[in-house]
């Protein structure tokens, strides 16, 4: 597969060593902090294939699930920090001195303002305001990057180049060459610091920079994504393995050696970024949503900017105050988890179901609520006031569910 992880011998070689070191004591017991993840055996790595099932072979990928210990890998996200290996992601290159120009022209986001060394989230969108693709733009002074979901990387390429006309600019779909490795946790940037040669300036959210790791240059965005910070690290996918190892072994020092800095797989990152309430494209919302469903608008667009793909449609939903449909969070009564897909009703009584006004994106047990089922939503916004209960299907039963804003952790304080 193209874009399988070049980390997978890493990977079966610290399973091999938890094998060996059994389980840690203070998790052995604990509940899976993760949605609809059976539990693994200790040291068992399950792989979640990921990429449209009927898509092409080179859009498909395996990503890490679980390394074996879910509970231990959620914590360490929460208490130090995780290490996420990320082959569902591709990268974009443009360059040349129009570069800026033109992408500001062609998103959502303020595109002219960014200078060396920052970062934004934008959406590109079709002429109906449609979202082909959710991005992060990372420009570096020489070149501009956009982190995308390998599945939309040649799509995004070829609907750029469609309108490039005399521009001096280049876009290189540099996915193959290119890997990215992502830290979340609060002392992500510790990780960074030690992993890094040299000084490394504390990033705020949104800012970038280069640094060297093991001789290796990284390319480095700070996007919080779990509600504390987050760095997704960009490297030659060849030396992918020097980088992984580096920043695992900065755990002797920032992690005193008792394995709070470890690598992490979907179901601990997954449980993180739901409480945080941070939607995912291809997961919360998609290419029929319009930026307004989607609850990231003000993150992702500019409502100054004029003449861009999509701004008429995105001008009109604004003036009218709300869209059809919003993304929401949902806070479950019971203990019952409701697996994506499953839909919402109107509650006319405790068990009697009014009509349908929406459908669950996401769900997870929540850990730092005590482990209470929570969701995202994608509701009716008449149906989407906080505070309004609905009914939602979780594990073949009807059970009780409040409408909340998303976020359902407080977000640590960003520095």
């Amino acid at each position: 597969m193209v874009n399988d992880t070049p980390l997978r011998k890493r990977h079966e070689s610290y399973v091999q060593a938890l094998q060996d070191r059994g389980t840690d004591d203070e998790t052995a017991s604990a509940r899976p902090g993760a949605a609809r993840g059976r539990r693994a055996e200790l040291g068992e790595m399950v792989y979640l294939a990921y990429g449209p099932a009927a898509g092409p072979e080179e859009t498909a990928t395996h990503l890490v699930a679980t390394f074996g210990e879910v509970e231990a890998e959620y914590a360490a996200v929460r208490r130090a920090t995780g290490i996420l290996d990320s082959p569902h992601r591709g990268l974009l290159q443009v360059t040349g001195s129009d570069r800026i120009d033109f992408l500001d022209r062609m998103l959502t986001q303020d595109v002219g303002n960014m200078a060396a060394g920052s970062a934004a989230e934008s959406f590109l969108l079709n002429r109906k305001g449609r979202i082909e693709a959710d991005l992060l733009l990372i420009e570096l002074g020489d070149r501009m990057l956009i982190e995308v979901d390998h599945c939309q990387a040649k799509h995004v390429r070829r609907t750029l180049e469609e309108y490039v006309i005399a521009e001096n600019l280049r876009i290189a779909d540099v996915s193959g060459e290119h890997y990215q490795i992502a830290l979340h946790g609060p002392k992500a940037m510790d990780v960074l610091g030690n992993a890094a040669e040299g000084e490394c300036a504390e990033l705020k959210p949104l800012e970038a920079t280069t640094v060297k790791i093991d001789g290796v240059d990284v390319a480095i965005a700070r996007r919080d994504q779990v509600g504390d910070a987050g760095l997704c690290l960009i490297m030659p996918r060849d030396k992918a393995e020097a980088v992984w190892d580096a920043l695992l072994a900065t755990d002797e020092v920032v992690g005193e050696g008792k394995r709070r800095v470890r690598p992490v797989g979907w179901y601990a990152f997954n449980t993180a970024r739901i409480e945080a309430g941070t939607p995912l494209y291809n997961i919360d919302f998609g290419n029929t949503n319009l930026p307004h469903e989607t609850g990231v608008l003000h993150g992702r667009v500019s409502l100054a900017k004029r003449c861009y793909i999509g701004q008429e449609i995105v001008a009109r939903t604004e003036s009218r105050g709300r869209p059809r449909q919003v993304l929401a969070g949902l806070r479950i009564a019971g203990e019952a988890v409701p697996m994506a897909g499953e839909a919402v009703f109107e509650k006319r009584s405790e068990y009697e179901t009014g009509d349908h006004i929406g459908v669950v994106t996401s769900s997870t047990p929540a850990p730092m609520l005590g482990s209470v089922p929570i969701a995202l939503a994608m509701l009716k916004t008449a149906a989407a006031e906080v505070g309004t209960s609905v009914l939602v299907y979780a594990e073949g039963a009807i059970v009780s569910a409040v409408v909340q804003k998303p976020a359902f952790r407080p977000v640590r304080s960003q520095h």
